[in-house]
């Protein structure tokens, strides 16, 4: 095992050009949570990069050649007679030893909760970060955007192998029961859906007890694969199912649904910014703190919200909603109302906006 560490410690670190992301390192300890792909890896490394060679160890437990024994023997001492200050393990398993460094950095799509590390979740690309990975800024990258989705990787895919690609990626990071419910909430995206369901449509088509489709519901969950939205005052209804990325859509479904797919994009822009929102009857996003309702009109006009914004009004009374937003693709306006200010914004404009 130190022949190995050896080799590692000497070993350059390369990354590609890297595009900055919105969350960053600096010189305290942290765990990175985020799902295969989003980024966890380039992100260390990088800040790496910017350290002195001599001063660091990257190492990626998912290395076949480590003995996990041998490994727990030998890391501390290593870390200590080359006075390593930063160590980084990356795809990190609770069998490893956390050793005493400086700075530790892991990196895992678990979030296993060690108190002295900050957490730092990263999701896939949200559309500004996007724009950095396009050589130019036009009407096409928004079309581009729902091509690609936000996993970094897929700018270097072809169009002719990107469902396969994703495919391959979550079959080698889920478990079976775990890419079933996935698919199956790719066919629900933006829907009303409970976990008992998702069991009784699954258990046809495999033998599988509640309890696992459960813990398997659960992880997926965990892990930020799939995002349950709560209804407005009423946490125990049942809750929307949005997908970690909108790519997932077209790699595990042949399902066509512009406006669903629309609304889990503008739901994972809310996510990312950190704004607590839910859901009511015909209503995509009520955000409380702000008094807003968000609503995805892809291809609406005055015409079309006006008569949204009537069956939505009782709503709108009750909570004493300041602002409505309806996102398009492309249309813009307003629209008066006794209590509260509609207006209808392109999902580039409001996105970069916010």
């Amino acid at each position: 095992m130190e022949i190995l560490l050896e080799e590692l410690y000497k070993t350059d670190i390369h990354i590609e050009k890297f595009h900055f992301r919105k969350l960053f390192l600096d010189k305290e300890s942290y765990q990175i949570n985020g799902i295969s792909q989003s980024g966890k890896t380039k992100l260390a490394k990088n800040y790496l990069l910017g350290l002195k060679k001599s001063s660091y160890l990257y190492m990626d437990c998912s290395d076949l050649r480590i003995d996990l024994d041998l490994l727990n023997n030998t890391l501390q001492n290593f870390c200590y007679n080359n006075k390593i200050e930063t160590l980084v393990l990356d795809n990190y398993i609770e069998a490893i030893n956390i050793v005493n460094v400086q700075q530790l950095i892991i990196c895992s799509e678990i979030n296993y909760k060690i108190d002295f590390l900050n957490t730092l979740t990263l999701y896939p690309l949200d559309y500004e970060e996007f724009l950095a990975y396009e050589h130019k800024y036009d009407s096409s990258s928004l079309n581009h955007f729902f091509q690609l989705g936000g996993f970094p990787s897929m700018h270097k895919i072809s169009n002719d192998s990107r469902a396969i690609y994703l495919q391959n990626v979550l079959r080698s990071t889920l478990s079976e029961v775990e890419l079933d419910i996935l698919i199956f909430c790719t066919k629900m995206m933006a829907q009303k859906i409970s976990p008992y369901s998702i069991y009784e449509r699954l258990k046809h088509i495999r033998k599988i007890s509640k309890d696992k489709l459960y813990k398997s519901f659960e992880n997926l969950s965990e892990k930020n694969y799939i995002h349950q939205l709560q209804k407005a005052n009423h946490p125990k209804a049942i809750r929307k199912i949005y997908l970690c990325d909108i790519s997932l859509k077209s790699a595990l479904s042949i399902d066509k649904h512009f406006g669903k797919l629309f609304e889990n994009m503008i739901y994972l822009e809310l996510l990312k910014s950190g704004r607590e929102c839910f859901y009511d009857e015909g209503i995509d996003f009520y955000l409380p703190l702000s008094e807003e309702v968000i609503i995805g009109m892809p291809f609406a006009d005055e015409r079309v919200l006006f008569k949204k914004i009537e069956s939505i009004e009782a709503f709108l009374f009750t909570y004493q909603i300041k602002k409505v937003t309806a996102i398009t693709m492309s249309k813009e306006g307003k629209m008066s109302h006794p209590i509260s200010t509609v207006e209808m914004i392109p999902f580039d404009i409001w996105a970069l906006g916010d």
